[in-house]
């Protein structure tokens, strides 16, 4: 049955395990993560008090895009989500290259994630290898994630409120030091901690516009939501209510903590390699401070990395519905969930131990770019995948959303602009360009392997519509 605006979830074989309460966690966790606990030191300290606006600018555009992915969601309601969209309206090619590279963030954001949380691990235990606790982590998560969908559901859930309890805590710990003075910081805190220090844009424009390369990095996995799709219990209500909370999440999470704790420590406090949460703390006094951030920072790593054998798993079997990748991706287990490639995924992001050994830290900065430059790749699929939706409803060829995004396909126009200036900046940055060296080769290998498939298999490059396992 159709309905005049929604086309119904095709049936995928997955289980539909994921509820309500599960989904606006794992959508208010997408916009939770290392970035912001641990990268915003950095960027304070380009930027100053000035972040809050690159971090609402930049909050604004992820609204735009995700405004596109729900109106393609309430469309077409499909596991595999972006890359799916992207063969729709942009040819086989381009999905082909967008759910690789979807794939490839994950797994390097795996590897980068694994290696923090065993770093976290050795601040309470430091006897224990690194490699032992990311090895840990690597299985325990696998297996949660083999049992079954409601499984992976509910420790993203947990995962997600550490993160939220713990920010809302240091919001309010830090109005309370700003309202009644109490604390070590009671002395000093003050709005005024915005402009007094050389103004709000100490650093200057320019250098606030360079930050929003990192700042983006932090948004990454908001989009994780539109792979959940395929496995939510009701897309049409759980889906819209997710994104359209994400203003008020990133007016919250991001911009409120980010002004409370500029206006308690002064932002010339604060220095890379630092976390701003463990200043704060610090700064404030509170017992235990930097222990209890630590766990927070923990569980955000856990979090990325548990979304991360998630999704992977998932597009994997997109592609190999689509003939993009070898077919036996494309079983799904008696638990229903696709256990091969998980387990392939998993694999690859175990070279992240062992990379404990012999990666120095910085190479480490150079995986997170590379899943920035794979991550605005994607959002921009999902833009301009929307903006071609929208020229296909207008002509009447394509039946309308029951979500469309405001302003049509504007908003989608403006976002796409910001996405290329972002390039831009990382083409610019001689630190984060490496990561554009690296995209471009990911490119030619994706090109090549595209071209062999299409020789061995002409009609991959005709298909339309996956044809997906049945099972049960």
């Amino acid at each position: 049955m159709t309905s005049p605006q929604v086309t119904e979830a095709p049936e995928e074989g997955y289980e539909r395990g994921l509820g309500s309460r599960q989904v606006q966690m794992i959508a208010i966790g997408g916009a939770i993560g290392v970035g912001l606990f641990l990268g915003a030191g950095a960027n304070i300290a380009k930027a100053g008090p000035s972040l809050i606006v690159m971090y609402a600018l930049a909050g604004l555009i992820i609204f735009f895009i995700m405004r596109a992915l729900g109106e393609l969601l309430l469309y077409r309601p499909v596991s595999g989500s972006f890359a799916e969209y992207s063969r729709e309206f942009l040819g086989p090619f381009f999905g082909f290259f967008t759910g690789w590279t979807y794939w490839l963030m994950w797994v390097v954001t795996g590897m980068a994630e694994l290696t923090a949380a065993a770093i976290y691990v050795h601040y309470w235990f430091p006897a224990v290898p690194q490699w032992v606790t990311a090895l840990v982590f690597l299985v325990v998560l696998f297996v949660a994630n083999l049992i079954s969908v409601k499984v992976f559901g509910e420790i993203e859930f947990w995962f997600s409120m550490v993160k939220v309890t713990a920010l809302i805590g240091m919001i309010v710990i830090g109005l309370g030091v700003l309202t009644f003075g109490f604390s070590a910081a009671g002395d000093t805190a003050t709005v005024s901690n915005l402009w007094e220090f050389d103004g709000f844009f100490p650093k200057g424009v320019g250098s606030s516009l360079m930050t929003l390369q990192g700042v983006m990095f932090a948004y990454l996995a908001v989009e994780l939501v539109g792979v959940t799709a395929g496995e939510s219990e009701d897309p049409e209500k759980t889906l819209p209510k997710a994104i359209n909370t994400l203003p008020w999440r990133i007016a919250l999470f991001y911009v409120g903590a980010l002004t409370v704790i500029l206006c308690v420590v002064k932002w010339t406090e604060f220095a890379p390699g630092v976390s701003p949460f463990v200043k704060a703390f610090a700064v404030i006094g509170i017992p235990a401070g930097a222990g209890i951030v630590n766990f927070v920072v923990l569980t955000a790593a856990l979090s990325s990395c548990n979304s991360g054998m998630y999704s992977t798993g998932r597009m994997l079997r997109t592609l190999a519905d689509n003939g993009e990748a070898p077919g036996f991706f494309s079983r799904l287990s008696s638990s229903k969930t696709p256990a091969l490639g998980i387990t392939v995924s998993v694999a690859f992001m175990g070279i992240g131990v062992v990379l404990n050994y012999i990666v120095p830290e910085k190479a480490f900065g150079y995986v997170t770019s590379v899943a920035t430059a794979a991550g605005i790749w994607t959002w921009l699929m999902i833009l301009i995948s929307h903006v071609l939706y929208r020229r296909g409803v207008e002509s009447g060829r394509l039946r309308a959303s029951s979500f469309p995004a405001p302003g049509g396909s504007k908003c989608s126009y403006v976002a796409i602009a910001f996405l290329l200036f972002v390039t831009g900046l990382i083409a610019y940055d001689a630190d984060s360009r490496v990561c554009l060296y690296v995209m471009a080769g990911w490119a030619a290998a994706l090109a090549v392997g595209w071209a062999v498939l299409k020789n061995r298999n002409p009609q991959v490059a005709e298909r339309d519509e996956p044809q997906l396992e049945k099972v049960g």
